[in-house]
């Protein structure tokens, strides 16, 4: 895994997002309590932009 989905996927689950399914291609579904919303997240994230703009659909700070 690339560097920012490791690290995107482990802020998700610090927060108390989880993953919900398989989404289409190499994408999951994941859900956020914080926002109350169901958010893709790729499996193969090579921009920081593209990591903060996850964590903005759930409900988090930037952090990348």
């Amino acid at each position: 895994m690339p560097a920012y989905t490791r690290r995107l996927k482990r802020a998700l689950t610090e927060a108390g997002c989880y993953f919900v399914r398989q989404g289409r291609g190499d994408h999951e579904i994941w859900f956020s309590p914080i926002s109350g919303r169901s958010f893709p997240v790729d499996n193969n994230i090579k921009s920081r932009h593209t990591a903060n703009a996850v964590l903005a659909q759930a409900g988090l700070a930037k952090a990348f």
